[in-house]
């Protein structure tokens, strides 16, 4: 359990609930502590993209696939106290240095970071689902049907 508290945990520290910090979690769950093998944490990643919330579902699924329930609840905890050290105990200091120069800075490093993050998570699933032409024109008709129904997508 302790394994998975401070995996989950430098995640958390990491992303601070970005999204999808998936080539982070594949190399940690898959290749490192090799917890699950890469159809597994596809799936959990799926699991994740169709309910709300997609990173705590991924690492609970993940936890729960690792160690069943009390596995879930660690990685999940794990995953969101970072989040609370770092934003909410900090936020009331937020709206009075916001403005300054070196913070609006580090502010826009990190959103260019997160970015960097979702192109490469893109790029890693892409690797591992694109493995046959079903999928691949599965993938291209959902694109085609998003871009033809823009304004449906928001919904």
């Amino acid at each position: 359990m302790s394994q998975i508290w401070w995996f989950f945990l430098k995640a958390g520290a990491l992303f601070l609930e970005a999204a999808l910090p998936c080539p982070f979690l594949y190399g940690g769950v898959v290749k490192d502590h090799q917890w699950l093998n890469e159809q597994q944490f596809l799936d959990a990643v799926a699991v994740a993209m169709i309910t709300p919330g997609p990173v705590v579902i991924t690492v609970g699924f993940i936890g729960y696939l690792v160690a069943g329930v009390p596995g879930a609840t660690v990685a999940a905890l794990a995953t969101f106290l970072p989040c609370y050290l770092f934003t909410v105990i900090p936020a009331p200091y937020f709206k009075k240095y916001g403005k300054h120069p070196a913070i609006k800075a580090f502010i826009d490093g990190v959103t260019a970071a997160a970015i960097g993050a979702i192109a490469g998570a893109v790029i890693v699933l892409g690797k591992r689902q694109f493995t046959d032409i079903p999928s691949v024109i599965i993938a291209l008709v959902t694109i085609l049907l998003l871009l033809r129904f823009k304004k449906y997508r928001s919904l």
